[in-house]
């Protein structure tokens, strides 16, 4: 590359990761401390944000590459997608990205890369691990909040994220009105679990980091309990179908449409 090219290049990048910067300053940061648990999360209200009015709540989890105590990286994935103007408009929701910190994980899995063996183990029960337990303890506070319409909580989450999003739909049955899953996983033996929870699974076909089975496992067992499952597959998509599932134009219309009953 030459030295033109290169300085293009250098500007073009400082642009973007600039730019970022500064428009995830909208999200405000925050912490969440009760006893063991600590946990970041970052923070964005909706516009003419009125203490006084109800609105809904998403959380969303990001995957294990965001994982840290910087309260930043959580937002690369998904972060600008609520910072849309039109998005912020249709639909005016408190939005928080909480963070994992890097030496625990969302789900309760077991991880192994022997050869011959599955990848990921997703156990059946068992206690939370350090920041599940956190993430549920901040949940719980957000809830707390007047301003907070606990009709319409929702969760969502991409890799170890949606495999997070499919734990904490098991631990709090009642408390979410709809939540997404993208190219995560579980074990289908918990699938029962949250089989009355509005649920919208997205996968790439040709992943190679988590592997599409996992997806559609979930989803034949929930036609096997009688649900009609909500999937969507990417035949040339890998492990970040999060792109695609974010361009979903249904996908936020479809998720705040649900309210629990």
């Amino acid at each position: 590359m030459d030295r033109f090219k290169l300085t293009v290049t250098l500007v073009l990048l400082s642009v973007t990761i600039n730019g970022n910067a500064q428009d995830f300053k909208k999200y405000d940061r925050g912490n969440f401390i009760e006893g063991k648990d600590s946990i970041y999360y970052r923070l964005l209200f909706p516009e003419n944000f009125d203490a006084k009015q109800k609105y809904p709540i998403l959380f969303f989890l990001h995957g294990s590459g965001e994982r840290g105590n910087d309260n930043e990286k959580q937002l690369t994935h998904g972060g600008k997608l609520f910072l849309n103007e039109s998005v912020r408009k249709q639909f005016p929701a408190i939005i928080v990205f909480p963070q994992c910190s890097s030496d625990s994980f969302w789900a309760n899995v077991d991880l192994t890369d022997q050869p011959g063996k599955e990848r990921f183990n997703f156990l059946t029960g068992g206690k939370p691990t350090k920041s599940m337990h956190a993430l549920l303890g901040m949940i719980d506070n957000f809830l707390d909040k007047p301003y907070v319409d606990k009709n319409r909580v929702y969760i969502g989450g991409l890799s170890m994220g949606g495999m997070g999003t499919y734990e904490i739909l098991r631990r709090k049955r009642k408390m979410f009105a709809a939540a997404f899953a993208i190219c995560g996983g579980d074990n289908v033996a918990n699938v029962r679990k949250y089989k009355k929870t509005p649920l919208w699974i997205f996968h790439g076909e040709k992943d190679n980091v988590v592997p599409v089975a996992l997806s559609t496992a979930i989803a034949d067992q929930l036609k096997v309990l009688g649900v009609d499952p909500k999937i969507t597959l990417y035949p040339e998509d890998n492990h970040n179908s999060w792109d695609s599932a974010f361009a979903e134009p249904e996908l936020l219309s479809w998720l705040f449409s649900n309210e629990r009953k």
